[in-house]
């Protein structure tokens, strides 16, 4: 969790503290700021491995909560934060391009709702998902090395 002092901005958080209050931001908020900004990036399939789909799909309806912030983790400091996430692409998209997409939208949003800097976000691609190849499987269909060792650098 990060406490921001009341009447400060990222610019002046070295300011004396006011006299107003402490605003205190859960690390779950940052993550769901963040996951929401993700799913928005065209191209992005969905966010999150099996496991943490499934629990966050069952827990939200639970609790009514929409599990945004499922699938990004978070690291917060005073002034900083960083992010790992978890993507499946849609086939086609150049993954590069969608990766610098993700870090423009998840910083841009995180920065302006808390203040905070953005420092890292690692973007994980875990998967491409080929539209009408829905079978469950979870594999991609990447190809494997035979054991034999690395072939490439």
């Amino acid at each position: 969790m990060v406490d921001i002092e009341g009447g400060t901005t990222a610019t002046d958080r070295k300011a004396e503290p006011s006299a107003r209050g402490k605003t205190t931001i859960a690390d779950s908020v940052i993550a769901t700021i963040a996951g929401i900004a993700i799913r928005e990036t065209e191209g992005v399939h969905s966010i999150g491995r099996g496991a943490t789909k499934a629990v966050g799909a069952v827990t939200g309806r639970l609790s009514g909560s929409s599990g945004a912030g499922r699938g990004v983790k978070v690291e917060v400091g005073e002034k900083q934060t960083a992010m790992d996430v978890d993507v499946e692409v849609e086939y086609g998209i150049p993954i590069h391009e969608l990766a610098d997409q993700i870090r423009v939208h998840a910083t841009d949003a995180v920065e302006t709702m808390t203040g905070l800097e953005v420092v890292e976000i690692n973007i994980n691609v875990f998967d491409v998902h080929v539209p009408g190849d829905d079978d469950g499987d979870g594999s991609s269909g990447g190809g494997s090395d035979g054991g034999s060792g690395s072939r490439v650098q």
